[in-house]
C-alpha cells in the first residue's frame, strides 16, 4: 500500500524550530494561567512581596517614576507598537508589493489584542491597589497587555529584517532596541504598581508564542 507521507517533503528547519518554540512557550503560558487562576498561594505572595517592594521605591523617586510614566503611556504603549506596525505594513506594500506579509502582520497583531482581551476578562484578576497609587490602568490585570503587545511587535519586525537580510550594524541596534523595549515595558508596569509580576510573565510567554506561531505560518506560505 502507498503511503503518501513517504513522499511528503520534510518540514524546513526553520519552521519545525518555531513549531516547537512556540508549543514549548504555549505550555509554559498554560501552565502560568492556571495557577494565577487557582490563586497558587506562593505565586501571589511573590508578587506581593514584589508589587510592595517596588511600589515603595516608585513613591520615594517621583523622578524615576515620571520616567517611566512617559516611557510606558507614549513610547512603548501598545498603541505606538500598533501604528509601528502598521507603518511597516504599509511599507511592505509600498516598496515590496508584499501585501501578503503585510496583512500577516496586521492580522497576528489583531490576534494579540484579542488574545489578551479575552483572557482579561476570562481570568479577571484584580490590579494591584494603593493609598497613593503613582499610576492608575483599566481593565483586568492578567495578562500584560502592554507585555503582550511589545513581545509580539519587537518580535515579528526582528524576524522581518533579519529574513530581509540586515546589515550587521542595523541587526544589532535593532537586537538592542527591542531587547530593551520588551524588557523596559514590563519593568515599568510592575514600577508604576498597575500589574503583578506575573501578569508582565504571562504577556511575555503568551506574546513570544504568538510569534513562534506566527513565524511557523509565515515559513508555512514562504519556505
Amino acid at each position: 500500500m502507498h503511503n503518501p507521507s513517504v513522499d511528503s517533503p520534510p518540514r524546513p528547519p526553520a519552521l519545525r524550530t518555531a513549531l516547537r518554540l512556540s508549543l514549548l512557550l504555549g505550555v509554559g503560558s498554560l501552565v502560568l494561567l492556571v495557577l494565577v487562576a487557582a490563586d497558587w498561594h506562593p505565586l501571589l505572595s511573590a508578587d506581593d512581596d514584589i508589587a510592595r517592594t517596588t511600589h515603595r521605591w516608585a513613591v520615594a523617586d517621583p523622578d524615576v517614576t515620571q520616567l517611566c510614566r512617559i516611557l510606558t503611556d507614549w513610547v512603548w504603549d501598545p498603541l505606538t507598537m500598533r501604528l509601528l506596525g502598521a507603518a511597516v505594513a504599509v511599507w511592505l506594500v509600498w516598496r515590496y508589493a508584499d501585501w501578503w506579509t503585510a496583512a500577516w502582520l496586521a492580522v497576528t497583531s489583531a490576534v494579540g489584542t484579542l488574545v489578551q482581551q479575552g483572557l482579561k476578562a476570562a481570568v479577571g484578576r484584580a490590579r494591584p491597589a494603593w493609598p497613593d497609587p503613582v499610576d492608575s490602568a483599566h481593565y483586568a490585570a492578567y495578562p500584560s497587555g502592554h507585555a503582550l503587545t511589545a513581545t509580539v511587535m519587537c518580535g515579528l519586525l526582528l524576524w522581518l529584517l533579519h529574513r530581509h537580510g540586515v546589515g550587521p550594524a542595523v541587526w544589532r541596534t535593532a537586537v538592542a532596541v527591542a531587547v530593551v523595549s520588551v524588557v523596559g515595558v514590563g519593568l515599568t508596569r510592575i514600577w508604576l504598581g498597575v500589574h503583578w509580576t506575573s501578569d508582565v510573565l504571562g504577556g511575555w510567554l503568551l506574546g513570544a508564542a504568538l510569534v513562534g506561531l506566527a513565524i511557523a505560518v509565515h515559513l508555512r506560505r514562504h519556505p
